[in-house]
């Protein structure tokens, strides 16, 4: 078992290395660009002659089969790929949303009540407003309206947030902090409604099967548990428990994320003064013996020792959400992009674009904008709260604007609420979802573009 965590610890180690490299490319190449790219190539396969093979592709069913039990299989009954990608694959999208989410209650935007109720307000303007428009809009249907409600509530933090950054440092601080805090509020506004809403046929006994591993992971936070294993492992049973329970599987990521240590593994002063001592150890200078460019097996050592001594230092919570970026950005979204942004655009005649992909669009467009910017500027005017440095009622609107980018979890809401109903409104609904995420984008872009000062030093 020794040899085993130490084996786990070296993969632990080359992951952490990937995700730091990682971290700087970003800086070259934005996550949703990747996601915009997978996107654009799945509308041209959907509107191709690979479609039929596209839609074949996302319906195969998957198994994992121990015995004559199948781990891929929810009370409905086997899991296509489609299903895995929406259930499975990303709740692991869920457990960083949880895990942020986490970080900014303690010690982020969040944990402070007064700072994060300015944007907490602008997100809850911006949930009921696209609703109220899509019921204004919405065909008479009522199915229709109830199910889809949701779409629209929706602002994808990686695309609003990957806008906001083309502007450079021109954009202030309190701009990106104020849309980053408003996106991650939404997030919860999001689970809350995928919990409540898209939950059905509920087995009870799986509830109660659920929390053996929900305990086990509190107790095992509670005694600081860092093992990687122990968090995939008891993480993997509660998200089994969720898909057999009928709560929509991704919920467990985010209660899974809530159990993850946000402590040190040991005391800063204690690990600052075990790397002096490292240090005092290491050569100051090189032997005429060896190459510059070579070190000796001690100077090694030494460093191995140093870099996990180091490590010590950096919470459960923060070295996993630095861990999952590039799962997250290179893997699951782009698999979750493909598997939902084909949208077979010479399928749909000029009647049906005015109608559910219009709604929709509008939705996001004007009632994000109409929500986030009227909502935050009620409660300033009222004299209840006030804008941040460097914040006004300009880019506040453009901000607002980019709040309509709905992308990822607009297309997740939208596969829930008629995956099973009708594909042609669900293909609709994409539709409405990408153009009105894109126009959101090119509004809020140009808006800020213009009021927002051409240098900042």
């Amino acid at each position: 078992m020794n040899r085993f965590e130490k084996f786990l610890d070296k993969i632990s180690y080359k992951w952490d290395s990937l995700a730091t490299e990682w971290e700087y490319k970003q800086e070259r190449v934005n996550g949703g660009v990747i996601l915009l790219v997978v996107a654009f190539i799945t509308l041209i396969i959907a509107n191709s002659p690979l479609k039929g093979w596209y839609d074949e592709l996302l319906s195969k069913p998957l198994m994992l089969v121990i015995g004559d039990y199948n781990l891929l299989a929810s009370h409905h009954g086997s899991m296509t790929f489609l299903d895995f990608i929406n259930d499975g694959l990303m709740t692991i999208f869920f457990f960083s949303v949880g895990l942020e989410i986490k970080r900014e209650i303690l010690v982020g935007e969040l944990h402070s009540l007064k700072k994060a109720m300015l944007p907490i307000i602008a997100a809850i303007g911006g949930m009921l407003i696209p609703v109220a428009i899509f019921f204004a809009l919405a065909p008479t249907e009522p199915d229709f309206i109830s199910r889809g409600s949701a779409i629209p509530m929706a602002t994808d933090i990686a695309f609003s947030l990957g806008v906001l950054s083309l502007l450079g440092t021109r954009v202030p601080k309190s701009l990106k902090i104020f849309l980053a805090t408003l996106a991650v509020a939404d997030d919860i506004g999001g689970i809350l409604v995928i919990a409540i809403c898209y939950s059905s046929g509920l087995e009870w006994s799986y509830f109660w099967l659920s929390l053996i591993p929900l305990l086990i992971l509190y107790v095992g936070g509670r005694m600081r548990v860092y093992s990687w294993l122990f968090y995939i492992f008891f993480g993997f049973l509660t998200w089994y428990s969720f898909v057999h329970w009928g709560v929509h599987a991704t919920i467990s990521g985010v209660v899974v994320a809530f159990m993850i240590p946000a402590h040190h593994r040991e005391d800063v002063e204690m690990v600052v003064d075990k790397v002096k001592n490292i240090l005092k150890n290491f050569p100051a200078k090189k032997h005429d013996h060896i190459p510059v460019d070579m070190l000796t097996r001690s100077e090694i050592k030494l460093l191995v020792e140093l870099e996990k001594t180091a490590d010590h230092v950096i919470s459960p919570l923060q070295r996993i959400d630095k861990a999952l970026q590039p799962i997250i950005n290179i893997v699951v979204m782009p698999i979750f992009a493909f598997a939902n942004a084909g949208v077979a655009i010479g399928g749909l005649s000029l009647g049906a674009i005015v109608g559910v992909p219009l709604v929709v669009a509008v939705a996001l467009c004007l009632g994000k904008t109409i929500g986030i910017f009227s909502f935050t500027m009620l409660s300033v005017k009222s004299g209840w709260l006030h804008l941040p440095h460097e914040m006004n009622k300009k880019n506040l609107l453009g901000v607002s604007m980019l709040g309509g980018i709905g992308f990822t979890v607009s297309l997740f809401i939208a596969n829930l609420s008629y995956g099973d109903y009708s594909a042609d409104i669900l293909n609709q609904a994409k539709f409405g979802i990408i153009c009105g995420s894109i126009v959101s984008g090119i509004l809020g872009y140009y808006v800020l573009n213009k009021v927002l000062p051409k240098s900042k030093s």
